[in-house]
């Protein structure tokens, strides 16, 4: 049965209602979303063309969403040096953020703004009755951003890690379908693999925007101060703090295989596909050691190939290990 069939009659007509009130329609919204995941992220891309297509629409209306919450963060100057200018971009940035979790609420509620990227949002929630918690638990990853949060140990960079990208995972196993608890913690262990990598990969740029995402005692342990992060001279031990990002991260990675096994097979197939390619993302920036940060690090086309290919596979294996010996989950979630 398609998911379309799925979505209550009053929702089903929203595209028509649309028309009337001068909202986006679903295809100009699927349209919009498609546009934003080409010009954000290669590797998820990729791996979303594996799903069918309603999943693949509302990864896609997800990704965009997820996607301008980044960027109007990311568009607020935060890196300023002076005390007076740097609160008033904080200023500025908790002003948006209050915005983003205003419009979406309403979204959540059913009542979104004529921004494509929210009626996008409005349309998964309702297909895949996502609780307004979640958007808004990632929302509040992006608070920490605007605030400018220390992270003093690894606990906290991954209560960070948690909020903007598992938190995601969540939202995507439940458009995959998934509502069992012990699916839902191995997709929350992926994002947090995800992100873990993408700090290691993002150690320098981040630094130089005013972004520091390592562990403060981790820094203090490597000799390496906060303000100095992105300097030359401090390559080589930060290559080695990044190669230890990309360890922590190796037992999530492996924990979300026990989820992949729980998925359709096609969503089995995809995620299987993204785990492989960020991950080869992390060992990538540990093998390049120093020279990690001199270009951003990416995975060849035939790299994301062979990955799609092994990835049908890994979704296959995954389905033969007895639940009775699947990895538990690793991140405990609050509540």
């Amino acid at each position: 049965m398609s998911l379309r069939s799925r979505i209550p009659a009053d929702f089903r007509s929203a595209p028509e209602r649309a028309v009337r009130s001068g909202y986006p329609s679903h295809d100009e919204v699927v349209a919009h979303a498609a546009h934003a995941i080409q010009g954000g992220s290669s590797s998820f891309a990729a791996a979303a063309r594996l799903f069918d297509e309603d999943t693949r629409e509302s990864t896609l209306m997800l990704y965009a969403w997820c996607r301008h919450c980044d960027d109007v963060i990311d568009g607020q100057s935060l890196g300023r040096d002076d005390e007076e200018g740097g609160a008033a971009a904080r200023a500025a940035g908790i002003a948006r953020l209050t915005e983003l979790e205003a419009e979406t609420r309403r979204a959540c509620a059913g009542d979104p703004s004529d921004d494509p990227v929210f009626v996008g949002l409005a349309e998964v929630v309702q297909r895949h009755q996502v609780e307004a918690e979640l958007p808004l638990e990632h929302l509040a990853g992006f608070r920490m951003d605007v605030e400018q949060v220390h992270y003093q140990s690894l606990a906290d960079t991954l209560l960070y890690c948690y909020r903007v990208a598992g938190v995601v995972g969540l939202m995507m196993a439940r458009v995959m379908g998934a509502w069992d608890r012990a699916t839902l913690d191995r997709a929350c262990d992926l994002g947090i693999a995800f992100q873990l990598t993408n700090i290691a990969r993002d150690i320098v740029p981040d630094a130089e925007i005013g972004r520091i995402y390592l562990p403060a005692d981790w820094l203090l342990a490597a000799g390496i101060p906060s303000s100095e992060i992105a300097k030359a001279r401090h390559r080589d031990a930060l290559a080695a703090l990044a190669g230890r990002l990309v360890e922590t991260a190796e037992p999530y990675y492996s924990s979300a295989v026990s989820g992949i096994a729980d998925l359709p097979l096609r969503a089995a197939w995809s995620v299987a596909t993204a785990r492989d390619v960020y991950r080869a993302i992390g060992r990538h920036v540990k093998a390049k050691g120093s020279h990690a940060w001199d270009s951003r690090v990416t995975t060849s086309r035939f790299e994301k190939l062979w990955f799609a290919a092994r990835g049908a596979g890994v979704a296959l294996a995954a389905r033969a290990v007895p639940k009775t010996q699947r990895a538990h989950f690793l991140y405990k979630r609050p509540g």
